[in-house]
């Protein structure tokens, strides 16, 4: 069944596309499973291990939402993996590598999103990012410490999904995936991420339609389906253009993701509502990074794991960011506040 799927990956993907066959392999060899490809396989891993049920708990952009319809960190891996199977689909590349790469760049993010992040790099000694933490995840953490055993292909595009701040396309190998799959996931996550951030940011009444720039909707559109569309309409008009490939956008378009992102910046995620919440979360995880950074048995003893050649610097971020919101809050209650009496 195995070389059947690699037969037909053979007849019906682009040239520029990453054949399963072609991996260059995982760190530790394995026989290949019989039905699946490399890189269904990879998927399926990620699909299946503790990190990727975690993320359900884990915030996007608002804490702890009331409402059932706000986006979590799961349903934003979804929605990415949504958009970038579209595209490597409309573009004959390797649609099993795209949604593996999607499903697990961000099992390594903190709880509390940023916010999280932005605490665990102010006190760990060499900072934290969630794109070398869920490198760590699937390479080291899961099964018990034994590692999912990833592809290169999928491993790199983790490892190269991420952008911050900073330009959405690029043309340096060093933040590059080495494949156009990876490349596609890049842009999936900002588009996933502007629209939908966008999205819950309406439905809680932080926003009204009519106060996004004139600009911006002019461009990518007046709702979100439309926004959506538009961006990865472009995506797959304006990709694959040139000798070997490429992954791009227009111009216009371009520009106007950024500027959208930017605006969300100043509107959303600093909103004093939001901020204010979030401020709050990092006072739990730098506590509780405190406290199990000089309380080595507690860690273990509330479920951290030691493993060999790290230093307890390293147990405690990897015990902190795996957590997830309220397992976080939860914890913080019962080591730092008063508990009820319980009468027998």
């Amino acid at each position: 069944m195995r070389h059947q799927l690699e037969q037909r990956e053979q007849q019906i993907l682009s040239v520029h596309a990453c054949r399963s066959e072609q991996t260059a392999g995982r760190q530790i060899p394995e026989s290949p499973c019989p039905v699946r490809t490399m890189f269904q396989h990879d998927r399926d891993r990620i699909l299946h291990c503790k990190s990727f049920r975690r993320l359900k708990h884990k915030t996007q952009v608002f804490l702890s939402p009331e409402g059932d319809h706000y986006r979590t960190r799961l349903t934003h891996t979804l929605e990415v993996s949504q958009i970038a199977r579209t595209v490597a689909r409309a573009l004959a590349l390797n649609e099993d590598l795209t949604e593996a790469i999607a499903l697990g760049h961000d099992l390594g993010h903190t709880p509390f999103g940023h916010a999280g992040e932005r605490v665990l790099n102010e006190l760990v000694p060499g900072g934290f990012h969630h794109v070398r933490q869920s490198l760590r995840v699937v390479d080291v953490l899961e099964k018990e410490g034994a590692g999912l055993n990833l592809t290169f292909e999928v491993r790199d595009g983790i490892l190269k999904h991420s952008k911050g701040q900073g330009p959405i396309l690029s043309d340096d190998p060093a933040v590059l995936a080495a494949t156009l799959e990876g490349r596609i996931v890049r842009l999936a996550d900002i588009i996933a991420y502007v629209s939908h951030d966008l999205d819950d940011a309406l439905r809680a009444g932080f926003l009204r339609d009519s106060q996004i720039p004139v600009s911006i909707t002019d461009v990518l559109g007046d709702s979100h389906a439309c926004r959506i569309g538009t961006m990865v309409t472009d995506m797959i008009e304006n990709s694959l253009v040139v000798e070997g490939g490429t992954i791009g956008l227009s111009e216009s378009v371009a520009e106007a993701i950024v500027n959208l992102r930017d605006w969300l910046f100043r509107h959303v995620y600093q909103v004093r509502t939001v901020h204010d919440d979030f401020e709050k979360a990092s006072r739990v995880l730098r506590e509780l990074y405190v406290f199990f950074a000089e309380n080595e048995k507690a860690l273990v003893a509330h479920g951290g794991r030691r493993l060999a050649g790290d230093s307890l610097d390293v147990s405690v971020v990897d015990f902190i960011a795996g957590m997830t919101d309220r397992y976080a809050i939860n914890l913080y209650h019962r080591l730092f506040l008063p508990q009820p009496w319980k009468i027998f």
